[in-house]
């Protein structure tokens, strides 16, 4: 655990962060893991992750299904991949009770939307396929969890062989929640109070998306061979 003061910052950017967190999972090069980053600001950190291990990059594209009139109150949440998932709130659905078939439609509407954000940023590349596989998820840190925890059930439903869930910083209870989803969770730093993320790195600019088509265009040159197989992220 790192020590943590006021006056401090713990990473310098998303890169040193990522560089910390390869040391941390260095222990899982033997698996060969699939590094899948939760976009923007995790690519740059999950960019070293990847190198460190000599593992693929790819992403995991959450979209959140907002209620009618109310898009911050989540529904339910589709995940793209190979075969793309979705989580249900069913409890909150039956309460808001949206119109028939309103749901269906979000749901293919955010889908269509991932599969446009996958393409901006991998081109005609697919999402490859994680079953079997051991699958490292990283983002640059987590505040309220929403978005990952949709991420985790969503890729629990392809069945990999392994999920890990590793991030630079994060809360201590929202870590402690998430510890439920995973079968392996590394977090670098649970400073206290925690005020947010982007207040423990030294530079928390917001990833550009051309910095994220660049990393994983790099990080593809790493492996070419598991590329092509389709080992890369969902």
């Amino acid at each position: 655990m790192r020590a943590f003061t006021s006056e401090s910052y713990l990473f310098r950017d998303r890169s040193h962060a990522g560089q910390e967190l390869a040391e941390a999972l260095y222990h899982l090069c033997e698996q060969n893991p699939l590094v899948l980053a939760l976009p923007r600001g995790g690519v740059p950190v999950a960019f070293e992750v990847a190198q460190r291990l000599g593992a693929p990059l790819d992403l995991v594209l959450v979209r959140k299904i907002g209620a009618p009139g109310n898009e911050e109150l989540a529904l339910g949440a589709v995940i793209d991949g190979a075969e793309p998932k979705w989580v249900i709130n069913q409890e909150l659905l039956n309460q808001v009770a949206p119109p028939p078939n309103w749901f269906e439609e979000e749901m293919q509407r955010q889908l269509t939307e991932l599969e446009r954000r996958r393409h901006r940023y991998c081109g005609d590349r697919p999402a490859p396929v994680i079953t079997g596989r051991c699958v490292i998820v990283i983002d640059d840190g987590i505040a309220t969890g929403a978005t990952v925890r949709a991420a985790l059930k969503g890729l629990k439903q392809s069945k990999p062989s392994h999920v890990v869930l590793a991030v630079p910083v994060g809360p201590r209870d929202v870590i402690e929640m998430l510890k439920t989803e995973v079968d392996e969770l590394l977090c670098l730093a649970m400073p206290e109070p925690f005020i947010g993320v982007g207040r423990h790195y030294g530079n928390f600019e917001q990833t550009p998306d051309e910095q994220v088509v660049d990393l994983l265009a790099r990080a593809s040159r790493v492996s070419p061979s598991d590329q092509a197989t389709g080992a890369g992220g969902g």
